[in-house]
């Protein structure tokens, strides 16, 4: 699931395609639970509106539009935003991707998953949004319209202090990484960075979070910004279907020191990886360097 990296990512790459310009045409698939607005609505409420602004709330993209309206955009698990002139195999399907050669890469053709697509004013691309599982969400807000999905979300993971996770662990008996996940609590924070921030900062993933120490919080939020950016600085993580607006890979699964390493050698002490299950999610951590 992109998570906050990878939204920002796409948000600072698609911003130049989608501010100051006007939607002219919106091209919908049929209604399903992917989009929250109905799509008649949704061509309606977005033709002719101008793009405004384009803001990362937590894993939320959300496009202010020409007379105070919002556009709100997430991900989901494999939601794909990108430009009409992007090329990468992850734009394809398993069966066409298993049968191209890297140096037969076409331009992408909207497909049955190409959910919307936005026609814009100028010369420039089209914007498509695809998700193959259809677990993403499109959802027209009209102007002051509150949203409970937003109202829900807690402090921006990289603004988060150390002094308010510790406030919320004090007395908690649930795991630390599962506090980490909680969007109430650290916006954006998903698997991958979970497991790498509590690596770094040396903290089991399973420890009850009413044993995390305030130091260990400081550093685990440090490490959370740490790797946060970096992941940003890299174009997020490309490990299953995200792919940044132009097309091109992240580079921070690269880098990853435990997230997906199950079995291979920690890189600090050498031990292999684990993995358990730990707030129902697949965990990473070595045992040896983290307790």
């Amino acid at each position: 699931m992109p998570e906050l990296p990878e939204v920002e990512t796409t948000r600072r790459r698609i911003a130049p395609l989608l501010v100051g310009r006007r939607i002219e045409k919106v091209e919908t698939t049929r209604p399903s639970y992917f989009f929250l607005t109905p799509p008649a609505e949704l061509r309606r409420r977005l033709e002719g509106r101008r793009v405004e602004s384009l803001d990362r709330v937590g894993k939320y993209l959300v496009a202010g539009l020409e007379g105070g309206s919002r556009l709100l955009l997430h991900l989901g698990m494999t939601g794909q935003l990108f430009s009409s002139t992007a090329t990468s195999v992850r734009l394809l399907s398993a069966t066409v991707r298993a049968s191209l050669a890297p140096e037969e890469q076409r331009g992408f053709e909207p497909d049955a998953h190409t959910h919307l697509q936005l026609s814009l004013d100028g010369d420039g691309p089209r914007v498509f949004f695809r998700d193959v599982r259809k677990f993403g969400k499109v959802q027209w807000l009209a102007p002051g319209e509150r949203n409970a999905r937003l109202d829900r979300l807690g402090t921006d993971a990289l603004v988060l202090a150390g002094a308010d996770l510790f406030a919320v662990c004090h007395g908690r008996k649930a795991a630390i990484k599962g506090v980490l996940l909680d969007q109430s609590v650290a916006a954006g924070v998903g698997n991958i960075y979970a497991d790498e921030a509590l690596f770094v900062a040396g903290v089991r993933p399973g420890r009850a979070a009413g044993r995390v120490t305030r130091r260990e919080c400081e550093a685990i939020v440090e490490g959370l910004q740490r790797v946060l950016l970096r992941s940003i600085e890299t174009g997020g993580s490309s490990i299953s279907d995200y792919v940044a607006p132009d097309g091109s890979d992240g580079g921070y699964q690269d880098e990853r020191k435990v997230y997906g390493r199950t079995g291979e050698p920690c890189l600090v002490c050498g031990d292999p990886i684990k993995r358990r299950i730990v707030a129902q999610r697949s965990t990473h951590f070595c045992a040896r360097c983290q307790r």
